[in-house]
């Protein structure tokens, strides 16, 4: 994920995350329109899900792949929902804490807390790194 340096500390106005933006995405997130998602994310963007075969989980590269890849999970989950609880704002980046609903095509029930961590670039999406919690039903530390 990108990081912010001192050398990009005075962002410009469309590099910010603003209230009214992460308001959009997360409607548009929400509605699950993909078209409407994919809007919100730069040509070259990167989205890491919290699910997936790598340590980050899976890297999604390119607004086309968002697009497919959220396209195949809202046939798999049908009515994935979020719950936003918070906004945290620092120029270009913006934590969106949540909880996440819905049941799968497989019997799943959805009830996550979690968050995303976006970079803003040019008013949009240049990456969002998402994080939840695991719920397991072991007793275990």
């Amino acid at each position: 994920m990108p990081d912010i340096t001192t050398a990009n500390a005075t962002v410009a106005s469309a590099d910010t995350a603003t209230p009214e933006l992460m308001k959009a995405i997360s409607a548009a997130f929400n509605s699950r329109d993909v078209d409407r998602i994919a809007s919100f994310f730069t040509e070259d963007a990167t989205f890491w899900l919290a699910r997936g075969p790598e340590p980050v989980g899976r890297t999604l590269r390119g607004k086309e792949m968002i697009r497919k890849t959220l396209a195949d999970r809202f046939k798999v989950i049908p009515d994935m929902r979020w719950d936003h609880k918070e906004h945290i704002y620092a120029g270009n980046r913006a934590i969106s804490v949540w909880t996440v609903r819905g049941k799968g095509a497989d019997g799943e029930e959805l009830n996550y807390q979690g968050c995303d961590i976006y970079t803003i670039r040019g008013g949009k999406i240049c990456a969002k790194d998402t994080y939840w919690k695991i719920v397991e039903h072991k007793d275990r530390l």
